[in-house]
């Protein structure tokens, strides 16, 4: 099988990787706006080859779209029109489904699509973050499966089963809502406290010496790239502020027991924030 990833940085490196080193993929094509990210890429053994977007989905049996979830939205008709009539696949990394959803909806190739997201990743970027066993055991969503082909379908199924990640079917409008809930607040969160800490503490030594397990695992995501996050905010603009009133709620709740010297209060805040730890063990 010939496979393009559009978007050559850590998820489409991570997945070209492990695609053709457990024999998923004979050939892969690379292709990605950035010279530098082609280089890299073929200069590391990424991919096979470089080209334009048109000439690796005409060379290729399965398109994987990796780019940031805006240009993702802009090329998925454009891809599909050059797909419309073959038994050819296009499947997408990004990190939000709505959008993409509502504009391939009415294509006649939408059938070809298939909506796919895997919950995995690390805070660096660009080909040389890519590594194997990225997606090793993480979960993977496919959005509105009833809206894909079978044979698409399934192609994509034995993809993420080659990268060993275990599979959950959401509609769309459900995976925003929840990776917004869970995954892009997060996201937020870490921003936030890094530029805090940047605006309060002047002295990066001080940042340094007083930098505790605590904090680097907090602010780590804050060393995400801006240019695959900021889309992902707008795009799912709706959902992300609804959870970020709830978690300035939090925050408020906090401050006022503080404010107060409650220490009960706090007690049973925290106690209360404790019972994730059985969600998560």
């Amino acid at each position: 099988m010939t496979v393009s990833v559009v978007g050559i940085g850590l998820i489409g490196g991570s997945l070209a990787i492990d695609l053709r080193k457990r024999g998923f993929a004979d050939r892969i094509i690379g292709v990605d706006i950035s010279i530098q990210h082609q280089n890299i890429a073929k200069l590391c053994g990424i991919v096979d080859e470089t080209d334009t977007l048109e000439n690796a989905v005409e060379k290729s049996d399965l398109i994987i779209l990796c780019t940031p979830v805006d240009s993702n939205c802009r090329i998925i008709n454009s891809v599909l029109d050059m797909i419309n009539g073959s038994d050819k696949v296009v499947t997408d990394m990004g990190s939000t489904k709505l959008s993409i959803a509502k504009t391939s909806e009415n294509h006649p190739a939408r059938g070809r699509y298939v909506a796919a997201h895997p919950m995995a990743g690390t805070e660096y970027s660009g080909p040389l973050a890519a590594h194997s066993k990225l997606f090793d055991y993480k979960r993977a969503i496919i959005c509105d499966p009833e809206q894909s082909d079978p044979d698409a379908l399934e192609k994509v199924k034995q993809m993420l089963g080659v990268l060993n990640m275990r599979i959950t079917y959401m509609d769309s409008v459900s995976h925003d809502i929840h990776v917004a809930y869970v995954s892009h607040i997060s996201h937020i969160t870490s921003f936030s406290l890094a530029l805090c800490v940047l605006d309060k503490e002047k002295e990066t030594e001080n940042i340094l010496t007083l930098a505790a397990g605590g904090f680097e695992s907090t602010v780590r995501l804050a060393k995400s790239s801006g240019e695959t996050w900021a889309p992902i905010f707008v795009e799912n603009a709706e959902y992300i502020l609804e959870v970020m009133d709830t978690y300035i709620e939090k925050m408020t709740m906090f401050r006022n027991m503080i404010l107060k010297k409650d220490i009960e209060g706090l007690k049973k805040l925290m106690d209360e924030a404790n019972k994730i730890q059985k969600i998560l063990n």
